[in-house]
């Protein structure tokens, strides 16, 4: 009897290490990271997200002491490795994802709704671009319960307000005012503005954003037709204020060459008059009037011989 409980406790030990080792060893993926917990607790690290240089610096002291959440330590691709049998591995797929901005765990819709500066309700679609941040893996599986989805409505969020007080740089075209306008005019402003407003998800929910890519803002059907034709009207009272602007500066260039053409002359004109004038001033100051009396009488010499032969043949 005690040969076959000894017999009994060899083979459940050994069927334990058999196991043990069996699922006990792991790999991590090249697009991958890990995390261990140990009796549910994951294996930490020195300092919180507050103490990161750059994702501390992405929270204000509000937001720091309600996202303090600590550094864990994270199992870079590579292995194979060992856990024990009470730990626990976390797998995160490190890979940028996808997703539609209209996309919701609990209700099916193709578009989100906002309403802009004046009170234009506008239907919005776009996707965002996303990953999870390494250095916040914590956030990431643990803090949230569903990251992608906490991430959706903190964009949408953000979103909403900025449509509500958009105010695109003033360009030509388009009715002047009118916000719908300005959007779809300025999609890569808002774009851009929605990928620096969205940065600090890093530190509140381990998401990094790679992009923001909002292709569309429609406004109800009656209302697009209306702005269409308006839009229409306005460029094409643009288009003729342009070869108005175009008709004009061509004149006004036309102007400035007469007037320098006329300049030149007078320029060419004038300029032998002032070297004589240069040429009797030295005379002058050299020979004195006696000098100007003898150019005088020289120069006079061919014309009193013209108006001679003149008067003879009259």
């Amino acid at each position: 009897m005690t040969t076959s409980i000894l017999l009994g406790l060899v083979f459940g030990f050994v069927l334990a290490a058999l196991l043990t080792l069996l699922f006990g060893v792991y790999t991590i993926g090249p697009t991958q990271r890990g995390v261990l917990t140990t009796f549910g607790r994951a294996q930490r690290m020195a300092g919180t997200i507050a103490d990161d240089p750059h994702l501390g610096s992405l929270l204000n002291a509000e937001e720091k002491t309600r996202y303090s959440y600590p550094n864990v330590r994270v199992i870079l691709p590579g292995g194979p490795y060992f856990k024990w049998p009470w730990q626990r591995l976390y797998k995160v797929d490190m890979t940028i994802q996808t997703i539609d901005i209209a996309w919701d765990p609990d209700i099916k819709q193709d578009a989100i709704e906002a309403v802009t500066k004046d009170n234009l309700t506008v239907s919005i679609t776009g996707q965002i671009r996303w990953k999870p941040c390494e250095r916040n893996l914590y956030a990431y599986l643990f803090g949230v319960a569903h990251p992608a989805a906490h991430v959706v409505g903190y964009f949408i969020s953000v979103l909403r307000d900025r449509i509500a007080t958009f105010y695109g740089p003033s360009s030509d075209g388009g009715v002047e005012g009118v916000s719908i306008n300005d959007l779809r005019r300025n999609l890569s402003v808002l774009n851009r503005f929605m990928e620096d407003a969205c940065e600090k998800t890093a530190a509140r929910y381990g998401v990094s954003f790679d992009a923001a890519l909002i292709t569309n803002i429609d406004p109800p059907g009656d209302v697009d037709e209306a702005l269409a034709s308006i839009n229409t009207t306005q460029n094409q009272v643009a288009a003729s204020i342009s070869q108005a602007r175009a008709d004009a500066n061509q004149r006004l260039k036309m102007a400035e060459q007469a007037v320098q053409i006329a300049q030149n002359r007078a320029e060419a004109e004038a300029a032998p008059l002032l070297e004589l004038g240069k040429i009797l001033h030295a005379m002058h100051a050299q020979g004195g009037k006696p000098a100007l009396d003898s150019f005088l009488r020289n120069a006079s010499l061919p014309l009193r011989e013209k108006a001679a032969q003149t008067v003879l043949k009259l």
